[in-house]
């Protein structure tokens, strides 16, 4: 009983302290926002449902494994969580969706998620939140926000061209995103991508601006549409819970380098294919948390945090890191 009247009074104090500094560090970092995180988690909301539980990715499962770091690592950055040694982490893998209990096999489970995070040796925490495809919907947050609710405003019964319809047939790339979805055979058989840049600095000085790539050992498979139609409803849930039993999974972490040109603050444009990856490690993942449903509810991910040698680039990393403390506390 105390241990739950301190989470939830530590989730309310984060929840404040998140709404308090998210105008002014936002501004700060001269980011115009129309939007609040508030608003953010409010659109999630109205399209969604509200409940107790994540407003985004809300299925999923966690998993727990070890961090291997590569020792092309060090030439990029000076992170401390790349010092050579095991290192343990927590993980989740997840439906895209905030609806607790969609079928894995509907339009709005994908893209699938993957978020990890690996604990240094110093104590540290660093967080990585990505998705199944490469690139996102949009480019900034408040276009998310606008199209969270254009997608709430077209549900079924709704006269064609619906507001997503006529949002899309104006908006290529973002059209784009949605005709390309895919659906992986098993979270194990999915390339996850982090959709915003970082700057990475090395301890010579030199920086560089990454996106994060998570490539499964396993192989990448996805399904047909006839393939999917034959899935149950928690295919992918019961899948990697089987297969973690039988065997680790393992992906291999890279770094894709931008070159002059690429878009570094607009998630929405993938970079090119031709661009170097850099091995920075490796995840195995070989079992699930002691107490899931308790590792579910008390962990919280922050992709957007700085570390030495590791700063966020894209605005938009600073807009999640105060969206995901309001989702944390409504689930206390």
């Amino acid at each position: 009983m105390f241990e739950d009247f301190t989470l939830k009074r530590f989730a309310g104090r984060l929840l404040g302290t998140a709404l308090c500094l998210a105008t002014s560090s936002l501004a700060a970092a001269g980011i115009e926002q129309k939007e609040s995180p508030q608003d953010l988690v409010n659109a999630l909301h109205g399209t969604f449902g509200a409940h107790h539980a994540r407003a985004v990715h809300t299925k999923g499962v966690m998993v727990v494994g070890t961090f291997v770091p590569a020792k092309d690592a060090r030439s990029i950055t000076k992170a401390s969580v790349f010092e050579m040694g095991k290192l343990p982490v927590v993980a989740r893998f997840s439906l895209f969706a905030g609806v607790p209990d969609i079928p894995d096999t509907a339009n709005g489970a994908a893209p699938t998620g993957l978020a990890i995070k690996i604990k240094a040796k110093d104590g540290t925490e660093y967080d990585f939140a990505t998705d199944q495809h490469n690139g996102f919907v949009v480019a900034t947050s408040d276009e998310f926000a606008n199209f969270l609710r254009l997608v709430g405003e077209s549900g079924p019964g709704v006269a064609h061209p619906t507001p997503l319809e006529t949002f899309l047939n104006t908006h290529p790339v973002s059209k784009h995103f949605v005709e390309t979805l895919t659906s992986p055979a098993s979270y194990a058989t999915a390339t996850f991508f982090g959709i915003n840049s970082f700057k990475w600095t090395n301890a010579a000085g030199k920086s560089a601006f990454v996106r994060y790539r998570f490539v499964p050992r396993a192989g990448e498979r996805y399904l047909r549409p006839e393939e999917l139609k034959t899935m149950g409803p928690n295919y992918l849930q019961d899948e990697i819970v089987a297969r973690i039993a039988k065997a680790p999974v393992e992906f291999d972490w890279y770094a894709q380098i931008a070159e002059d040109g690429d878009k570094i603050e607009d998630p929405s444009i993938a970079w090119p294919e031709s661009r170097k990856l850099v091995k920075l490690g490796t995840f195995t993942f070989d079992r699930l948390p002691a107490d899931k449903d308790v590792a579910d509810k008390q962990t919280l991910f922050l992709p957007g945090t700085s570390h030495p040698g590791i700063d966020p680039a894209d605005p938009m990393l600073t807009f999640r890191n105060h969206t995901y403390p309001i989702s944390f506390g409504e689930r206390q």
